[in-house]
């Protein structure tokens, strides 16, 4: 399967898309908590930054474009200064304005939301609800009717803002040559009667396209979405259905064949703009003529990257390369991504441990699994070849570091992996600022010299219990003694004879 994602990856770039449907601010205010107001019983937040992103359409026109594809996006935006913080958002993240209507009768749709670490207090919901006026409707279904022609795929995204009208869903309807059509919509039911090729409802929407209840079985939502997946394609009118289930991966429903699962791989943060992620790599696949169960497992690889970053966040097509190789959890080039140096925005505790791991053995892995238990994130960062040598002596390292580092990336508590040419992690301890520094309890604080480092930068130092008698020197002493000990034997063994 590996091959075939790496193949795709190749095959999707270039990929031309039209993106229709409600463009969003996803605005955020983070802060530290001070405690609670005096007014009322209510958290208190000491802001340190607003941020604005891309949101629906406009998040999935920016997925498209960090996974390769050529991408023009169709929406209706307000004439008001929502409206610019959204082409500004767009401009940052390389999604062209030339397409967006505005109307003047119209407010931008905002999603504010106030974020403390690792946790949000507040969404603020502001903007029009009502469809857009007949003016716009009429130049939104003259635009889109032009660029279908030009595009492979048209993904819809409808969040229920107004931007579908009968007109708009008409020109999708009628056209004479239609590309595939995405449908991504609250209402799926809405789209039956043109016959979308893919629907990728949540499980919520799902639920409401079926008239059915969440189950309260755990593990339930994939054997629920599974036995009622013909009726989802009934009444979305769809040849293909992506349920999404978030951390239980989706369900792929298809007319005439078994239905598929895929499988989240990893602890989500804030799952914030995942399913447009999703939609985005999926789309993508499909229009490149891949099978369905492959373009579901890009797509998940795709949302399960930005589950791991912060807010609203766009899955490029070499962090989607990395994961779906056997290097996907290596950073190779020593780089850390902006997403974990971020610290006020990061969506998990990070765990930062280092070290040669020259000869992984049981010592290692035991500190490894617990480290991992202190915090959503473990980071490792393994010494070079030259440090290593530096450190142990010119025999050393036993194990080269490309290989040290994909033993390493194999283990399961292991999230990342970095290398760094130092004799000390300082520099990498100073870029990610970890929560938690694991060594081992044959250090003290006051011997382990990046113990200062951690403390002033407030992270928190955690000497963990080491496997007695288990070192790497031991190891490599005692193979050095077996030939040794096989000629004593043989000796032994020819004076008995």
């Amino acid at each position: 399967m590996t091959g075939d994602l790496l193949a795709l990856l190749d095959a999707i770039a270039g990929v031309r898309t039209v993106v229709v449907g409600d463009a969003i601010v996803d605005g955020y205010v983070t802060g530290d908590p001070v405690g609670l107001g005096r007014e009322a019983p209510v958290p208190v937040v000491e802001v340190t930054r607003v941020l604005d992103r891309c949101g629906g359409a406009a998040n999935v026109a920016a997925n498209l474009g960090a996974l390769g594809a050529e991408t023009r996006l169709l929406a209706v935006v307000g004439a008001d200064p929502a409206g610019q913080r959204l082409r500004q958002a767009m401009t940052s993240a390389a999604v062209g304005t030339e397409h967006l209507l505005t109307d003047r009768t119209r407010s931008t749709v905002v999603k504010t939301r106030v974020l403390a670490p690792r946790q949000m207090l507040l969404r603020m919901d502001e903007g029009s609800r009502r469809p857009i006026g007949p003016g716009t409707s009429a130049a939104l279904a003259a635009r889109l009717d032009e660029q279908l022609s030009w595009c492979d795929v048209v993904i819809v995204c409808d969040y229920d803002y107004g931007t579908f009208t009968p007109e708009v869903r008409a020109v999708l309807a009628a056209s004479p040559r239609r590309p595939l059509l995405v449908v991504d919509s609250r209402t799926p039911a809405a789209f039956r009667a043109i016959r979308p090729d893919v629907v990728t409802p949540s499980y919520a929407e799902a639920l409401d396209l079926l008239g059915l209840r969440a189950t309260a079985h755990s593990g339930g939502r994939v054997r629920q979405m599974m036995d009622h997946a013909e009726a989802v394609l009934e009444r979305s009118g769809a040849n293909l259905a992506a349920i999404t289930l978030d951390r239980d991966g989706a369900v792929l429903a298809q007319a005439g064949r078994p239905s598929l699962r895929t499988y989240a791989d990893g602890e989500a943060g804030m799952t914030i703009g995942a399913g447009d992620t999703f939609t985005a790599a999926l789309a993508m696949a499909l229009a490149t003529g891949a099978d369905p169960g492959t373009a579901a497992e890009l797509a998940s690889a795709a949302a399960d990257t930005v589950v791991r970053k912060p807010g609203t966040a766009n899955c490029a097509a070499e962090e989607l390369r990395r994961k779906v190789s056997d290097t996907g959890k290596i950073l190779a080039d020593g780089e850390l991504p902006r997403w974990l140096t971020e610290v006020p925005h990061r969506a998990q505790r990070v765990v930062f441990t280092n070290g040669c791991f020259d000869l992984l053995h049981g010592g290692h892995v035991s500190l490894l699994s617990r480290a991992k238990a202190l915090g959503g994130l473990l980071v490792v960062g393994v010494n070079s070849d030259a440090s290593v040598r530096r450190l142990k002596g010119p025999a050393r390292p036993v194990i080269l570091l490309a290989e040290r580092m994909r033993v390493l990336a194999a283990l399961g508590c292991v999230d990342l992996v970095v290398p760094f040419e130092a004799d000390s992690p300082t520099e990498l301890i100073t870029q990610l600022r970890p929560d938690r520094y694991v060594k081992g309890s044959d250090y003290t604080c006051r011997t382990l010299p990046e113990a200062p480092l951690v403390e002033q930068l407030g992270g928190c130092v955690e000497l963990l219990s080491t496997v007695d008698d288990l070192s790497t020197s031991k190891i490599i002493r005692d193979i050095h003694a077996l030939p040794r000990a096989d000629t004593h034997r043989a000796g032994q063994d020819q004076k008995g004879a």
